[in-house]
C-alpha cells in the first residue's frame, strides 16, 4: 500500500485517495463535456431551426437556467440523502439529456433537454468539490480539490475533439449527416458515453466520512476516515470527535443558517462573488461560442473546430501549472495572478477585434490582428486556468464552516451559474453590436476581481475543514 505522511502524523493512502477523488471529479469531466459540446453546433442548430441570435443565445444559455436549480438544490440533497445519491441521480439526468438533446423536435424542444441537462451540471458542479474536500486530507486537500478543474477542462478539450472528429467524418461541417442525423446531432448524442461511465463510478466509491457522521453511522465512517486519512483508532476517534464539534448539531443546514448581519453571512458574500467573477471575465464565451466567434471574423468553419480544440489544450496546461502550485504558493497569490493576466489579455483581444474588416455582408481580420487575438485569446484561457478555473473550486470545496457547507456552496454555485447564464445569453446580441466592446466589458470585470480578492479574500492553504470558522 503506497503511503505517505499527512502532516498530522498520519499515514495517508493518497494513491487511494486520489482515485476515490478521480472517480467524483468525473462529474466534472461531464460538467466540462456537457458545457462545451454545444460549441460545435451552436451554427448548425441556428439553421436548422431557423432562429435570430437572441433566440440562439436562450436556447444555448438555457442550460445554464437548469445549472441554478441543480445547484441550489444539490446541498440540501446531498445532506438528506448523502454525497453518493446526488452523484447518482446527476449521472442518469446527464444520460437522458444527451439523448433527447440529440433528438430534439424543435429548438424548444431542445431547450428543455438542455435545461435538464443543466440541473445535472449544477448538481455536479456542487457535490464533485464538496465530496472531494470531506474525503481530503489537509496537506493534499488542494491539489485533490483540483481534479475537479482539471477534470473539467479535459471534458471540454474531449467534446472539442469529439466534435472535430464527427464533422470531418461529415465533410467539415456540422450541417451534414451522418447517417440518419446530422453531425451535431451526434455530437450531443455521444456524451450518453461518459454519463453512464460517471453512473459506473459513483457505485464504487464511498460515502463522505463527515456525511455518515451527521446521520450517525459512526462505524462506517470510522472504516472510510481510516481508508482515506490513515492512523490508528486513537486518531481516528479524534478525527470523528472533531467533525462532530464542527457539525455543531445534528440539525440539517438551511439556508436560513446563513443568515448574517448583512442579511448574510460575510463568507457566503464573499463565496457568491467569488464564483461571479469566475464567469463575469467571459470565459465561457471562449467555450460556448469559440466557433463562431472565429467564423464571424472569417476563419473557415473545420479551421474554426481546430482553434476550439487549441484552446481547450492551452486550457489543460494551465490547469496543470495550477495543480501544481495551489498547494506551495497558497490560492489569493494565484488568483492575484491570475487576475491581472486575464485583463491584460482580454483588453488586448479586445483592440485587436476593432480591426475587424466589414466588406458587404463579409467579415475579415487581417492576418497580423488576427494573430493577436489568437494570442490575447489563448492567454486569457491561460491565466484564467491556471488561476480562477481551479483556485475558486478549491475555495468554495473548503472556505465555509463545516455547519453550513453544502448549504452555502449550493448558494454560491448558483450564483455561478446566474452569472454564466447573463453572459452566455447576452453574448451573441453584444457580438452582433460590438465584439471589440463585448471583451473589453470583460476585462473590466477582470480588473474588478483583482480589487476585490487583494481585499476580501483570505488564504486557506494547510487550514483542516474543522479550522474554517468563517
Amino acid at each position: 500500500m503506497s503511503t505517505v505522511n499527512g502532516g498530522a502524523g498520519a499515514d495517508v493512502n493518497i494513491v487511494h485517495v486520489t482515485m476515490i477523488a478521480a472517480a467524483a471529479a468525473m462529474g466534472g469531466f461531464l460538467f466540462g463535456y456537457d458545457s462545451a459540446v454545444i460549441n460545435g453546433a451552436v451554427d448548425a442548430i441556428q439553421a436548422r431551426f431557423e432562429v435570430d441570435s437572441a433566440t440562439l443565445g436562450f436556447t444555448i444559455a438555457s442550460a445554464l437556467l437548469g445549472c441554478v436549480l441543480g445547484a441550489a438544490t444539490a446541498g440540501s440533497l446531498a445532506d438528506r440523502f448523502g454525497r453518493i445519491r446526488v452523484m447518482q441521480v446527476a449521472g442518469v439526468l446527464f444520460a437522458v439529456s444527451a439523448i433527447g438533446s440529440a433528438l430534439p423536435f424543435g429548438v424548444w424542444d431542445l431547450t428543455v433537454w438542455r435545461v435538464l441537462g443543466g440541473v445535472a451540471i449544477g448538481m455536479a458542479s456542487v457535490i464533485a468539490p464538496t465530496y472531494i474536500a470531506e474525503v481530503s486530507p489537509a496537506a493534499y486537500r488542494g491539489r485533490l480539490g483540483s481534479l475537479q478543474q482539471l477534470a473539467i477542462v479535459l471534458g471540454i478539450a474531449c467534446s472539442q475533439l469529439v466534435n472535430y472528429g464527427i464533422a470531418q467524418i461529415a465533410d467539415g461541417s456540422a450541417h451534414n449527416t451522418i447517417g440518419p442525423l446530422q453531425a451535431w446531432q451526434w455530437m450531443l448524442g455521444v456524451e450518453v458515453l461518459p454519463a453512464l461511465l460517471y453512473l459506473l463510478l459513483s457505485l464504487l466509491i464511498p460515502e463522505s466520512p463527515r456525511y455518515l457522521v451527521r446521520v450517525g453511522r459512526l462505524d462506517k465512517a470510522r472504516t472510510i476516515l481510516a481508508e482515506v486519512e490513515g492512523g490508528g483508532s486513537e486518531r481516528v476517534e479524534r478525527r470523528i470527535a472533531e467533525i462532530r464539534r464542527a457539525l455543531g448539531s445534528e440539525v440539517r443546514p438551511r439556508l436560513s443558517d446563513l443568515r448574517g448581519p448583512y442579511l448574510l453571512l460575510p463568507v457566503v458574500w464573499i463565496g457568491m462573488a467569488l464564483s461571479a467573477f469566475q464567469q463575469l471575465v467571459g470565459i465561457n464565451v471562449i467555450f460556448y461560442y469559440s466557433s463562431s466567434l472565429w467564423q464571424s471574423v472569417g476563419v473557415a468553419e473545420s479551421d474554426s473546430l481546430l482553434l476550439s480544440l487549441f484552446t481547450s489544450i492551452v486550457n489543460i496546461v494551465g490547469t496543470v501549472i495550477a495543480i501544481s502550485l495551489v498547494d506551495r504558493i497558497g490560492r489569493k497569490p494565484l488568483l492575484l495572478v491570475g487576475s491581472a493576466g486575464m485583463t491584460l489579455a482580454l483588453a488586448t483581444a479586445s483592440y485587436a477585434f476593432g480591426h475587424a474588416v466589414v466588406e458587404g455582408d463579409a467579415v475579415s481580420l487581417p492576418f497580423a490582428w488576427a494573430a493577436v487575438a489568437l494570442v490575447a485569446a489563448s492567454a486569457f484561457v491561460l491565466f484564467f486556468a491556471l488561476s480562477w478555473g481551479v483556485v475558486v473550486w478549491v475555495l468554495l470545496g473548503e472556505m465555509f464552516p463545516l455547519r453550513i457547507r453544502a448549504a452555502a456552496m449550493g448558494v454560491a454555485t448558483a450564483t455561478q451559474w446566474l452569472a454564466n447564464w447573463l453572459i452566455t445569453v447576452t453574448f451573441p446580441s453584444m457580438r452582433d453590436w460590438t465584439l471589440s466592446g463585448s471583451y473589453l466589458i470583460y476585462a473590466g470585470f477582470a480588473l474588478l476581481s483583482l480589487l476585490f480578492v487583494w481585499r476580501f479574500v483570505k488564504e486557506t492553504k494547510g487550514k483542516t475543514l474543522e479550522e474554517m470558522t468563517g
